[in-house]
């Protein structure tokens, strides 16, 4: 009950500070998922750094790949690969609100790619994932065009 107060705030204070976008997409600098390869996540089962020479527009964002091959899968199919609630993190997005992510914090659950805050929130996040889930759905058809 602690942790979770003292996550709930610190939540708050990073969505209301800098972090806070009305972007559906957690960009840095125009870059979807600090310019890892969405696909990789998927296909490698590990964090993979993109190129920009394989980058391509979606959702007002750039998505880079590490290569043509994973590219082109994800211009077919982008809902298949990009992460839930646009990268936000979702254990924060369960409670309410967008908070940035970290990439080595990814988890592929049920062929869909989930980040949280940090690992202390995804050790949490870990506990209850189809809950969370749950919850961050119904959440983010309110807040993903919020900043």
């Amino acid at each position: 009950m602690k942790n979770s107060i003292l996550v709930s705030l610190l939540f708050f204070f990073t969505v209301a500070g800098v972090f806070a976008q009305k972007s559906e997409v957690y960009q840095s600098d125009g870059i979807a998922i600090k310019g890892y390869d969405a696909v990789a996540f998927h296909t490698e089962s590990k964090a993979v750094k993109g190129s920009e020479k394989f980058a391509y527009r979606w959702k007002d964002a750039n998505w880079l790949f590490k290569n043509q091959a994973n590219q082109d899968r994800f211009k077919e199919t982008p809902e298949k690969y990009a992460p839930q609630y646009g990268g936000y993190c979702a254990y924060g997005t369960a409670d309410g609100h967008k908070a940035p992510t970290e990439t080595d914090t990814w988890t592929v659950k049920d062929n869909k790619l989930y980040f949280n805050y940090n690992k202390k929130v995804q050790e949490m996040w870990s506990k209850n994932i189809p809950g969370y889930i749950e919850k961050a759905d119904k959440n983010w058809l309110e807040i993903k065009d919020k900043p």
